[in-house]
C-alpha cells in the first residue's frame, strides 16, 4: 500500500505527538517517584552493613503536586527481579501514614552477608499513588564471630619494641602477606578485615580503600569494628597477592595515661577473610593463619596516634604486595584463636578519609634549610610534601597551631605529644611523602634536612584534611564578617575533633572523647553535618564502657582509657541528653531505645551518691569547666566558681526529666510518671538547698548557678522570676560579657532568648573583648578554642599547658545562630513540623541565612533589611508543615510574593497584632515582606 505525501506527514506527526506523550509521562512518572533512599542512620546502598534490623526512609520529591504522603508501600527482596510484585522478604503491603522516616523492618530474619533489595511507593494528600523509587539495596557484613573462618595473626613485635616517649614501648609496623591462586575468572569478592591496631590493605599491589586509620577506635576490651569490601575487580585469575601494612594505632599504641584495659604492650594483629565466587561456581576463601608471612624490616620504621611516624626508605621493599614477590625469608606469622569475650561487628558509622586538599600553603621563613610554613587554616590530618633530598639526609617534620613572636613553634600545648615525622632518603632527587599511621593537629608546618641548595617552594607542601566521612547538612551566613567566621571557625571545630570518635583535642597527647565536651556540642553538630550514625555508634561504645560498672557510672570519656571509678556531672549525662537530641533532630526512635536501660541506669548512678540530704548526690563533678575569671582562692580553678553540688542536683534532675520524656515516646508510662516524679522532688530540693528568694546562696554569684537553675525549670514560677532578674544583675556586672563555662555556655542564649532578652544576647555575641567568641577570631582564630583567653596578640599564650587552640565546646552556639538569628528550628522530632522565626537586630545585622538537610528535604529561612524593608525567603520541604513567625509585622501590612497577604489553602493565619504574624504553612516556597 502506498501512502500519500499527505498521509505520510500526518503519520509521522502522530508518531512525534505519541512520542512526546510517553516522554511527557516517563518524565512525570520520574519527578513523581520517591527520592533519597536510606536505611537506618543514614545508609545509601551499604554493603558491609551492621544491622539485620534496619529502618527506611525516603523523601517525596518537590512538586507542586504533592504536599503531603498519606501512605506508603515497601517491598523487600532477595533479588531485583523480584521486585516489585513479588518480595519474599518483606512487602508492608499499603500503610496508612504520613512516616516516611525510619519505618521499621518487619520481615523475614535477615543473615550474615545477605544481599536486600528494596523500594517504595507513596500516595500524595489526593491519595494519588506515586510510581516506585529506584531499586536500592543493602548488603550485610559479617554480624556473628562465628561467621569468621580467620584467625588474629601477626608477628610477635612486643619482644623486640623499642623505648618511645616517657618510656613507653612503640611496635615496630609490620608487613603481613598472603600468595594465593584462583582457578578461574571473579564473579564477586568480597574481604573482611579489621585489626587490633590500624591497618592498609593492599590486593595485588592496589589500595583496596581510600580509608585512613581502619577499623576505628572502639572499646576493644568489648568490641572490635569490622570492615567489608568489594574487592571483585583486583583479583585475577592465576597467582594474587592479598598485602597488609599494620601498626599500633589507638590499641597497642601509646594512649593518654597508659591505662586501657587492652594491653599496650600486646602485638597488633589482623583479621582478614577473603571470600571469593568464581565463575565456574566454586567457592574459594582466604583467611588469616599460620600460612601468612611477614617483616618488620619494612620502610615505616615507628609509628605512634601522638608522636608521628618515622618512614626510612632505604628499607622499602620493591613489589611486596604483588603476586611476583617471594616471601619465603620473611618470618611466619603467629596466630590466635577468635574469643567471644570480644564481639566482632560491622562498623556501624562512615570511616575516616582524606577529604579537602590545601594547595596554597605560605612561606613564613626560611633559615638555613629549615622552613616554615602556614596552611592558613587550623586543620587535622597529615602533610604531602615533595621535596629534594640527598641520600642517606633525614628530611623532619613538625607541626604546630600558632606561631611564637619569633616565628618558631608554639608547642607547649602539645605536652609530651612529639608530633612530628621523618623521611630518610634513599637516593638524591624530589621525594614524596604521606604520613599513613598517625594524624597531627596544625596550621604550621615546619621542614628541615633538605637539600640545602633548594630554594624552599610553596608547592612542597600540601595539608590533607581527614575526618569522618559524614555529609555537610546545613549552611549558615549572614551580613557580617566576624560571625561568619565564628560560623567557619565552629564547623572546623567539629570536623577536626570528629576523627572516628568525638575528641576534646586533636593535637596534645590527648585527643579523647570526653563526654561532657560532647553533650554539650551535639546539637550544632547535628545542624551542620550529617553526624547520625556518627553519635549513634559512639553512644554504643559508651554503653559497653558503661556496662563494667554495676552502679550504672558513665565514664569521663569514650573509649575509657583512663579507667577512672568516678562518674562526673554534666559529663555521664550524656548517655541521656544526646540520644534525646538525636531522636529531636532525626525522629529516629531507635536510638531512644538503644539508650534507655543505659540512661535509666545513669539517674540510678546519682540516686547511689544521695547520702544525707534527699535528693542531693554527693559525688565528681568536673564543673563548669573553664569559666571565665575564675576566683584566685579555689584550688581547682578549672572547675569554676559554680559549685559542683549544685551542677549534681541540677543534671539529676534534668536527666531524670528526660527519661521520664523518654518513656513516654516509648509508651512506658509507669517509668514515665515514676520519673517525672524524681525530677518534681530533685527540683524542690534544689531550690531549697541553693538559693534563698531566687538569690543563690553561695560564696560567689555566678552567671551559671541562675542560667541552669532557669533552663532546667527547677524553680517555682514566682522564684524563678527573681532568679532571672538576678542573672541580669551578673550579666549587667560583668559588663554585659558572658561569664560562664562549658555547661553554663551552651543555655545562656536558649535562658535569655526564652525571657524575651533576645537583644541583650545579641550584645553579648557580639562584644569583641575577653570574654567572647569574637575576642578569638580578633586574635587570628580558624578553629575554637579551649579556653575563652587561649592566647592574646598582646600577652602571648595562656600559660597552661592545657591549652587547644582546636575544640569544639563552645562552638555550642552554633545551634542559637541557626535557630534565633537565622530562625530555623525543629518544631517535632526530625523536623516533621518546623519553625521559621528569625530575629533580625539591625544593630549588628542586616541579613542571616540558613538552611538545613531534613529528614523530608531541604528547608531554609533566608532574611535581610534593605530599603526599610524586612524580606524572608521561606523553603518548607514535603511532607512537613511550619509555623513562620514574622516580628514588626501585621496581617494588614504583610506582603506575600510581593502581594497583600491573603489565606490560602497552603497558608493559614494563626494569630496576628500589631507587632507579629505567625503563619502555618504547608510545604512550598514563599517570600513574605513588610515595612518596618
Amino acid at each position: 500500500m502506498k501512502l500519500s505525501i499527505k498521509s505520510t506527514f500526518h503519520f509521522l506527526l502522530y508518531c512525534v505527538i505519541v512520542s512526546l506523550l510517553l516522554c511527557v509521562s516517563c518524565i512525570k512518572e520520574e519527578i513523581n517517584v520517591p527520592i533519597s533512599l536510606k536505611i537506618s542512620e543514614g545508609f545509601k546502598n551499604p554493603i558491609g552493613f551492621y544491622n539485620p534490623n534496619p529502618t527506611f526512609s525516603w523523601e517525596l520529591p518537590v512538586s507542586e503536586q504533592i504536599k503531603s504522603q498519606s501512605a506508603y508501600q515497601i517491598v523487600v527482596a532477595s533479588s531485583k527481579e523480584l521486585l516489585p510484585d513479588n518480595a519474599d522478604l518483606w512487602d508492608s503491603k499499603k500503610q496508612k501514614s504520613t512516616q516516611s522516616t525510619f519505618v521499621k523492618y518487619q520481615g523475614k530474619a535477615l543473615k550474615s552477608r545477605q544481599k536486600v533489595y528494596w523500594q517504595v511507593r507513596y500516595w500524595n494528600q489526593d491519595e494519588n499513588a506515586s510510581s516506585w523509587s529506584k531499586i536500592n539495596s543493602f548488603e550485610l557484613g559479617l554480624l556473628n564471630n562465628d561467621d569468621w573462618k580467620a584467625q588474629w595473626a601477626g608477628l610477635d613485635t612486643a619482644k623486640d619494641s623499642i623505648k618511645g616517649v616517657r618510656k613507653f614501648l612503640m611496635h615496630r609496623p609490620q608487613y603481613l602477606r598472603k600468595g594465593f591462586e584462583l582457578a578461574s575468572d571473579v564473579v564477586s569478592a568480597r574481604l573482611y578485615i579489621t585489626a587490633k591496631g590500624v591497618f592498609d590493605v593492599l590486593l595485588n599491589g592496589n589500595d583496596v580503600s581510600d580509608d585512613v586509620m581502619t577499623p576505628g577506635w572502639t572499646p576493644y576490651n568489648h568490641r572490635i569494628e569490622t570492615l567489608t569490601y568489594d574487592v571483585t575487580k583486583l583479583l585475577q585469575t592465576g597467582k594474587n597477592a592479598l598485602a597488609v601494612e599494620l601498626a599500633s594505632g589507638w590499641h597497642s599504641g601509646r594512649i593518654s595515661r597508659g591505662r586501657a584495659l587492652y594491653e599496650n604492650f600486646a602485638s597488633p594483629k589482623i583479621l582478614c577473610q577473603l571470600e571469593v565466587v568464581l565463575k565456574d561456581g566454586s567457592k574459594q576463601t582466604i583467611v588469616s593463619d599460620e600460612s601468612w608471612k611477614g617483616t618488620t624490616n619494612g620502610p615505616i620504621r615507628l609509628a605512634s596516634v601522638y608522636d608521628g611516624e618515622v618512614y626510612d626508605a632505604n628499607f622499602e621493599i620493591p613489589n611486596w604486595n604483588t603476586d611476583a614477590f617471594d616471601d619465603s625469608n620473611w618470618k611466619s606469622v603467629e596466630v590466635e584463636a577468635i574469643t567471644k569475650d570480644v564481639k566482632l561487628a560491622p562498623k556501624r558509622h562512615h570511616t575516616v578519609k582524606n577529604q579537602v586538599v590545601f594547595n596554597d600553603a605560605e612561606i613564613v621563613s626560611v633559615k638555613e634549610n629549615t622552613s616554615v610554613f602556614n596552611m592558613k587554616q587550623n586543620m587535622v590530618g597529615v602533610p604531602k610534601v615533595k621535596v629534594p633530598m640527598k641520600k642517606g639526609d633525614t628530611l623532619k617534620i613538625r607541626f604546630s597551631e600558632m606561631l611564637l613572636k619569633d616565628n618558631t613553634f608554639y608547642t607547649k600545648n602539645y605536652r609530651s605529644a612529639k608530633s612530628t615525622d621523618y623521611y630518610i632518603a634513599a637516593k638524591d632527587g624530589i621525594v614524596e611523602y604521606v604520613p599513613k599511621f598517625t594524624f597531627h593537629g596544625f596550621q604550621f608546618l615546619e621542614l628541615s634536612g633538605y637539600d640545602k641548595n633548594a630554594k624552599p617552594n610553596a608547592s612542597w607542601v600540601q595539608g590533607i584534611v581527614q575526618h569522618s566521612n559524614f555529609e555537610k547538612k546545613g549552611t549558615f551566613t549572614s551580613s557580617h564578617d566576624k560571625l561568619n567566621q565564628l560560623q567557619s571557625n565552629i564547623t572546623w571545630g567539629l570536623r577536626d575533633n570528629f576523627f572516628d570518635v568525638p575528641t576534646d583535642c586533636p593535637q596534645r597527647d590527648e585527643r579523647l572523647g570526653w563526654t561532657g565536651d560532647a553533650q554539650v556540642i551535639a546539637p550544632t553538630a547535628l545542624f551542620n553535618y550529617s553526624t547520625h550514625a556518627f553519635w549513634t555508634a559512639w553512644l554504643q561504645s559508651l554503653r559497653e564502657n558503661q556496662s563494667e560498672h554495676k552502679n550504672g557510672l558513665v565514664p569521663y570519656i569514650v573509649p575509657d582509657v583512663l579507667q577512672n571509678k568516678n562518674g562526673s556531672s554534666g559529663w555521664g549525662d550524656a548517655a541521656v541528653i544526646i540520644p534525646w537530641d538525636i531522636y529531636n533532630t532525626t525522629g529516629d526512635i531507635t536510638v531512644l531505645e538503644e539508650s534507655y536501660e543505659s540512661a535509666k541506669k545513669w539517674v540510678g548512678y546519682y540516686q547511689s551518691k544521695v547520702k544525707k540530704q534527699p535528693y542531693l548526690p554527693k559525688m565528681h563533678s568536673f564543673g563548669d569547666w573553664l569559666q571565665p575569671y575564675p576566683s584566685k582562692t579555689l584550688k581547682k580553678a578549672n572547675r569554676g566558681d559554680t559549685p559542683k553540688d549544685l551542677i549534681h542536683a541540677v543534671f539529676f534532675a534534668h536527666s531524670a526529666h528526660l527519661v521520664s520524656k523518654i518513656a513516654n515516646v516509648l509508651g512506658k508510662t509507669e517509668d514515665a510518671k515514676k520519673y517525672a516524679a524524681l525530677y518534681k522532688n530533685i527540683a524542690n530540693a534544689f531550690e531549697n538547698a541553693f538559693f534563698e528568694e531566687g538569690k543563690f546562696t553561695g560564696e560567689k554569684q555566678t552567671q551559671t548557678s541562675y542560667l541552669l537553675g532557669i533552663y532546667f525549670n527547677l524553680f517555682k514560677p514566682e522564684t524563678k522570676l527573681k532568679a532571672q532578674q538576678y542573672l541580669l544583675e551578673e550579666i549587667k556586672n560583668a559588663n554585659y560579657h558572658l561569664g560562664t563555662g562549658f555547661l553554663g555556655t551552651p543555655i545562656l542564649p536558649k535562658v535569655l532568648d526564652d525571657m524575651g532578652e533576645i537583644d541583650l544576647m545579641y550584645k553579648i555575641l557580639f562584644k569583641e573583648t575577653y570574654p567572647s567568641w569574637f575576642y578569638s577570631i580578633n586574635q587570628g582564630a580558624t578553629t575554637m578554642w579551649e579556653r575563652w583567653n587561649s592566647f592574646s596578640k598582646e600577652g602571648g599564650y595562656n600559660s597552661q599547658s592545657m591549652n587547644s587552640l582546636n575544640h569544639y565546646a563552645y562552638g555550642a552556639i552554633g545551634q542559637w545562630m541557626y535557630e534565633r538569628i537565622a530562625g530555623l528550628a525543629s518544631l517535632a522530632p526530625g523536623y516533621k513540623k518546623i519553625r521559621i522565626a528569625p530575629v533580625p537586630n539591625t544593630e549588628f545585622l542586616t541579613s542571616a541565612s540558613a538552611s538545613v538537610k531534613t529528614p523530608f528535604g531541604k528547608a531554609s529561612s533566608s532574611w535581610k533589611i534593605e530599603n526599610n524593608s524586612f524580606n524572608l525567603d521561606v523553603v518548607i520541604p514535603p511532607n512537613t508543615t511550619a509555623e513562620i513567625h514574622i516580628l514588626n509585622a501585621s496581617k494588614n501590612k504583610l506582603l506575600l510574593d510581593g502581594n497583600n497577604f491573603k489565606e490560602t489553602s497552603n497558608l493559614k493565619l494563626i494569630s496576628s497584632d500589631d507587632n507579629s504574624v505567625i503563619i502555618l504553612a504547608e510545604p512550598g516556597t514563599y517570600n513574605f515582606q513588610t515595612k518596618l
